[in-house]
């Protein structure tokens, strides 16, 4: 009798296998989502949005990066659809497929001033299916991760497909610096030539084509995990997954979301609004850069940055990465020793005091190099942070959720927290930012509002380590709904 459980719950796909399949494909996905990102701050406001005013074409730039949460959580309900009805395996292929393609043509795009207005729209649809294939691209990792995990070793195993967030973040950013350094720059290393703005910010994009056959060789020979296999016999699989996801769990889909929400602000304020605001331009700096260039300045209405070099900063937050990608991996293990609920509760309450320390760590100093080293203590912390609440949600989600409905839940969680978290982080936060008069307390104040949104989801929900998977399939014959 004992050793019948053991037979079926063993692993249909070898580990190397599995950590391979949920590490490389996220780190594609999340690789063409931080080329866009690094775009959206250096390249689109000048050649996609050149309204003539700079706040305004950056908010542009961040409107079409936000739009792509939106499609998020579509896609979260197209790919959990087919997830849950017909495997995870053809499900990761289609959307991994639909990033990579996408990507690959915003390396082709026209811009501006080929066929005006026409080239934003363009930009906008192919933004759309990033973010719809996205949608799908997440979850299925993680149950490819975790549906394959030894006994004990959910949520370690449920932080590689987490990992895919900072080596793709490296990657991305790494070949910008390389193609920015290889470029010439009559106006030194820091400054973006016209070589740049003309065809080299479209080799990442283009690039992308590579790493996707890479990770389809590898995700073609995945096979369907034990756990759903057993959905699949035990008639659990329902032909609306979507429809038993509201009806029968409504309640950890709303707590998944807003536990996901502090993870979404703090993503996306360590990598977009940091890179917005630490190489923005001193006050000084910019007047005198207008000075020289002949043109009139308003002091008043000018938004001040730290004035770092993009190559500069993008070092800096590569060196904080580093830092993110280790503590994800740290934080499985303690995940699965002390629980979930536990490691994420006093995370999100650093998270929450890390918010109004801002002004501590971000305000330019007479000295450039304190400046400077308080910035990078900030990235540090911050990406650290980022890297103990994002590495548990791997599982978190997952486990949230029973067999016959664990993608479409756990992707509808994790996307709706987009909405709510990234797509609307850059514009709140260059909102505020504005509104501080070029401070930035009052984003670290957005930050812990969204922390305490998290503490009391996480609060209101239960411990999810020792949930079997191989007893949560759920109710229902197929067809049922």
């Amino acid at each position: 009798m004992s050793s019948a459980p053991a037979a079926s719950t063993a692993p249909a796909n070898p580990r190397s296998r599995v950590i391979t399949a949920s590490l490389v494909g996220t780190t594609i996905e999340f690789y063409d989502f931080y080329v866009y990102a690094t775009a959206a701050v250096l390249v689109f406001p000048i050649l996609f949005f050149p309204t003539g005013d700079e706040t305004t074409a950056l908010l542009s730039s961040f409107a079409v990066f936000g739009a792509a949460m939106v499609a998020r959580p579509i896609g979260a309900v197209i790919f959990g659809h087919f997830g849950d009805r017909f495997g995870r395996k053809a499900t990761l292929v289609g959307s991994l497929l639909t990033m990579g393609i996408a990507t690959f043509l915003i390396g082709l795009l026209p811009t501006y001033n080929d066929i005006g207005w026409w080239a934003a729209l363009l930009l906008l649809l192919m933004r759309l299916a990033q973010g719809f294939a996205l949608g799908g691209e997440w979850s299925g990792a993680a149950l490819v991760a975790t549906e394959n995990a030894p006994k004990g070793k959910r949520a370690w195993y449920g932080t590689f497909p987490q990992l895919g967030a900072p080596i793709g973040f490296i990657i991305a950013n790494g070949i910008f610096l390389v193609i920015n350094f290889a470029l010439p720059h009559p106006d030194g290393p820091a400054q973006r030539s016209a070589e740049f703005l003309e065809w080299g910010w479209r080799v990442p994009f283009l690039f992308s084509a590579v790493m996707v056959i890479v990770g389809l060789w590898v995700r073609l020979k995945l096979v369907e995990s034990e756990t759903f296999a057993k959905a699949e016999k035990t008639g659990a699989i329902h032909k609306f997954p979507l429809g038993e996801v509201v009806r029968r769990h409504w309640r950890p889909l709303i707590l998944g979301t807003f536990i996901m929400l502090a993870t979404y602000v703090l993503f996306y304020l360590m990598t977009s609004f940091t890179l917005s605001y630490g190489t923005k331009p001193g006050l000084e700096a910019a007047e005198q850069a207008a000075l020289d260039a002949g043109q009139a300045f308003d002091a008043a209405a000018y938004v001040p940055g730290l004035g770092f070099g993009y190559t500069d900063f993008v070092i800096m937050q590569i060196i904080g990465v580093v830092f993110f990608g280790i503590f994800t991996l740290l934080s499985g293990p303690v995940a699965d020793s002390i629980g979930r609920r536990k490691l994420l509760l006093w995370v999100t309450a650093a998270i929450a005091v890390f918010g109004l320390l801002f002004n501590v760590f971000l305000l330019p100093h007479a000295d450039p190099k304190f400046t400077g080293a308080l910035t990078q203590a900030f990235l540090i912390l911050g990406f650290m942070l980022m890297g103990v609440t994002f590495g548990p949600m791997g599982a978190v989600l997952p486990e949230l959720f029973p067999t016959n409905v664990r993608y479409t839940g756990s992707a509808i969680s994790y996307n709706v927290s987009s909405i709510l978290g990234a797509a609307l982080a850059p514009l709140v936060a260059v909102a505020l930012w504005a509104a501080a008069d070029g401070q930035p307390w009052l984003v670290g104040v957005y930050l812990t509002g969204s922390a305490v949104l998290t503490f009391i989801a996480l609060v209101l929900s239960k411990e999810t380590k020792d949930v079997e998977y191989e007893t949560n399939i759920g109710l229902g014959a197929t067809g049922s709904l």
